[in-house]
């Protein structure tokens, strides 16, 4: 079944805008990809008036990046935005308007170590709130407008004024340990170090007045939790009375534990701080108070162990103490939670075959409105005439920013990449699904360029996770549009185990990881000439990172016929060394059934029992911080290559994790690419 969605039709104003073609327009390269600019964060004012955001631009020859602010008059549909904070060498980020909508607060790291500033709008002269003697990593500013809270990574013992007795000399470099979680994600642990939650009173002229009042401290434990919790995972309580947060308690169970748990924390002198979610063993998270102060909403997951579970949006009436699992019969996962300004319904975006729209949940009945259609929407930000502003990006461009107002009409607010888009060639975009595993109905992308005449060579792109998706969205690591401008057919499949389909179909893969999601992948390749006559699927090449990095080395001894070359990044090639290297130990357990010695089926789908099959051509690539799925897996799989006389290369970043996110790097790790695949399908052009 294809579904043709070319670029032309994605220049409503739910998606971002795709330039017509200029005569002069070329290919979009690597280059293009690294320099395009990063919109996010936006924060609107109190009167709904004006629209705040940052702003990320690149310096590719200094290999660095820059953040500022700017400031937008939505009101207005010819405003352009304006700079407000953007300190040349210094980056600005995270916005947020005062109560009087006169002043704008945000993070600088402009006196030398990442603190809260204020400023005066439009032109007015930045003011340090904040003096902490370590960098701030976020903050969140009451409702009334009197209190900020502020999170930063504290030692124990310290505080954000210091530590009070002098740290003794270190006796020798070595990290001492008694329990798991020694590394997490890119960072070694230092024990008795978490991320940890204060609050400022602020004086009359907006600057923090008196020391910093714990509010996490007594829990020990990450709040927000490490290494992505930010901002939302912090809550005030309407009449700024109370915090609520998420906490990951260290208890020696985080290796194999997906539980985090909402903490409320009263303000009052001597209030004692309340779980709300003790009884729940797995994740709980995204708590949001409503502005009437009678509800508060946070999304939970139901499986301990299990990171990829369904989050289901919890309703805790303020009053009586009654929990309710407002969206139990909605078969789609939360992924972040806004109250409308009326408190009557909330704005939730999720998942949803291949898109990641917003949806309105009504609070009364928990009834679901999808709200956009096409595109990936984050940061719903509401106004309080009963719109939002929102991000949103797609295969085709970066994120923009876009207001619906109160009837569904929407309006584009920004093109903040208007310029480098308009010289670069767009792409044709279309879905189509297919009969998968099982009979199941699965579905893909297609994305290539426009007006193409003949054959082109296929690159398949297969997504991490595994529970995930590649869906209609921009991405910096993992970009179909740039890699179809180089000449080829992108094409992913979201198969058996992918999001945005129901949790039955996420669970699929759940101790299947070589099974139905390989079918999958060879039905599919075997569908796209029936779909695309365009696609030579005999001249292939598979490219994937993470469990798609896995699937590459399971399709090297399962499908080696398949593909004229694979490029496998931070991917799993030994599945017992794995089970006892990597850090965040549930994830392994829970998708192949607990721990190696307790697997009654641990080597049927584990690469390294077939590389006596391997004779793929293979590109091989890690970063040596990646804690994740550590870089000895790719060594060993470059090894195996190697040893067997089969074409390959290796690319090795010592200052990248499991991603790479470096500009330089970026483009230094789409060359090798680009070049392993014209080598392959093209012939070396």
């Amino acid at each position: 079944m294809k579904q043709p969605i070319l670029a032309a039709l994605l220049a409503s104003a739910l998606s971002p805008l795709v330039l017509s073609t200029p005569a002069a327009a070329r290919p979009m390269i690597e280059t293009d990809l690294a320099g395009l600019d990063r919109l996010g964060a936006p924060a609107a004012s109190p009167d709904g008036k004006w629209v705040a955001f940052q702003l990320t631009t690149t310096d590719l020859a200094a290999n660095t990046r820059s953040t500022g602010l700017y400031l937008l008059d939505i009101a207005s549909r010819n405003a352009q935005p304006m700079a407000v904070a953007d300190s040349p060498g210094h980056n600005e980020s995270a916005p947020v308007f005062a109560r009087d909508g006169q002043h704008l607060y945000y993070l600088s790291n402009r006196s030398g170590s990442s603190q809260v500033w204020r400023v005066a709008l439009p032109t007015g002269e930045p003011v340090q709130v904040t003096q902490a003697a370590t960098d701030l990593s976020g903050f969140s500013l009451s409702p009334d407008g009197g209190q900020l809270a502020v999170w930063a990574d504290v030692k124990q013992g310290c505080d954000l004024a210091g530590c009070a007795a002098p740290e003794t000399a270190p006796q020798g470099s070595g990290r001492e340990y008694d329990r798991l979680f020694v590394r997490h994600w890119d960072t070694w642990r230092e024990p008795g170090t978490y991320s940890r939650i204060y609050a400022y009173a602020l004086g009359t002229d907006g600057k923090a007045a008196g020391p910093a009042r714990s509010i996490s401290g007594a829990i020990e434990g990450d709040a927000p939790t490490k290494p992505f919790g930010g901002g939302e995972e912090i809550a005030w309580a309407a009449d700024s009375s109370a915090i609520a947060f998420t906490i990951r308690k260290s208890d020696g169970d985080e290796p194999r534990s997906t539980n985090t748990d909402i903490i409320w924390q009263p303000l009052a002198d001597g209030a004692a701080a309340v779980n709300l979610t003790e009884a729940n063993q797995a994740t709980d998270s995204l708590a949001a108070a409503s502005p009437d102060g009678r509800w508060l909403a946070w999304a939970a997951m139901a499986r301990p162990g299990y990171e990829a579970d369904r989050m289901v949006v919890h309703l805790r009436d303020m009053k009586t103490g009654k929990v309710t699992r407002l969206t139990e019969s909605w078969d789609r996962s939360a992924g972040s939670i806004a109250w409308a300004a009326d408190s009557k319904s909330l704005l939730v975006t999720a998942q949803d075959t291949l898109e990641h729209p917003v949806f309105r949940v009504d609070v009364a009945n928990g009834k679901v409105i999808r709200l956009t259609e096409r595109g990936n929407v984050n940061n719903v930000v509401p106004l309080m005439n009963g719109g939002f502003v929102y991000t949103i990006n797609s295969i085709a461009a970066p994120d923009d920013l876009v207001l619906m107002d109160k009837s569904g009409q929407t309006r584009r607010l920004t093109n903040v990449n208007a310029d480098k888009l308009a010289g670069l060639d767009p792409v044709a975009y279309e879905k189509f699904s297919f009969k998968g595993a099982n009979g199941d109905l699965v579905h893909g992308q297609i994305v290539k360029p426009q007006g193409v005449q003949g054959k082109l060579p296929v690159a398949l792109l297969v997504h991490g996770g595994p529970q995930g998706t590649f869906n209609n969205s921009w991405s910096y690591r993992w970009n179909p549009a740039v890699v179809a401008s180089q000449g080829y057919a992108a094409v992913s499949i979201d198969f058996h185990g992918s999001t945005g389909y129901g949790q039955a179909f996420t669970d699929s893969i759940n101790k299947d990881w070589g099974g139905k999601p390989l079918e999958d992948l060879k039905l599919g390749m075997a569908a796209l000439p029936g779909i695309d006559a365009s696609l030579d699927t005999a001249n292939a090449c598979a490219l994937g990172g993470s469990y798609g990095g896995y699937m590459m080395n399971w399709i090297a001894g399962q499908w080696p016929d398949g593909f004229k070359c694979l490029v496998t990044h931070a991917g799993v090639f030994d599945l017992r060394a794995m089970a006892f290297e990597t850090e965040e130990l549930w994830f392994d357990e829970w998708d192949h059934g607990g721990p190696w010695w307790e697997r009654t089926d641990a080597e049927k789908w584990n690469p390294v029992n077939y590389v006596t099959a391997w004779k793929t051509p293979t590109l091989v690539i890690h970063g040596e911080k990646d804690f994740r799925i550590p870089y000895s897996q790719s060594l060993a799989a470059f090894t195996a290559l190697q040893r067997q006389g089969i074409e390959s290369k290796l690319l090795i970043f010592p200052d990248e994790n499991h991603w790479i996110l470096k500009a330089q790097n970026s483009v230094q790790w789409h060359r090798n690419v680009f070049d392993w695949l014209a080598k392959h399908l093209k012939g070396g052009t």
